[in-house]
């Protein structure tokens, strides 16, 4: 096996951040400051320590994982001028609230996901007979 094949493959921080579905900003240092390993990463998600799961649990939350919690897309939240990082206090006071524009992103993404499967039915054959 030459050296090139035994080479520990690495990410940058923002990229690792991005897999963990963490804000990159909100995690230690030492975790920005490195690099990670496939090792490291495959390590921090089979058991993730107490900085992750903290992050996971009360945020700050990067633009994908806001949209999914909210159930919106991720441009729905730039149309919203949603464009920095949330808590889940603010997720869910914003689920409480539920603005006007949330409820309309909310409306369209549920019709966007009902054409996608209208449209891979028919594609797949199946047409949407008998409904």
């Amino acid at each position: 096996m030459t050296r090139r094949q035994r080479a520990t493959q690495t990410m940058k921080p923002a990229t690792a951040a991005k897999k963990l579905g963490v804000h990159l900003d909100a995690t230690p240092v030492e975790f920005r400051d490195g690099v990670v390993s496939r090792d490291e990463l495959d390590a921090l998600q089979a058991d993730p320590p107490a900085w992750l799961r903290e992050l996971r649990r009360d945020g700050p939350h990067p633009r994908p994982v806001v949209a999914d919690r909210l159930g919106v897309s991720i441009s729905g939240l730039a149309r919203a001028e949603i464009t920095e990082p949330l808590t889940t206090a603010q997720i869910t006071a914003l689920k409480e609230e539920q603005p006007e524009w949330l409820r309309r992103e909310r409306s369209l993404r549920a019709e966007v996901q009902r054409e996608e499967a209208r449209l891979r039915a028919e594609r797949s054959g199946n047409g949407g007979a008998g409904s």
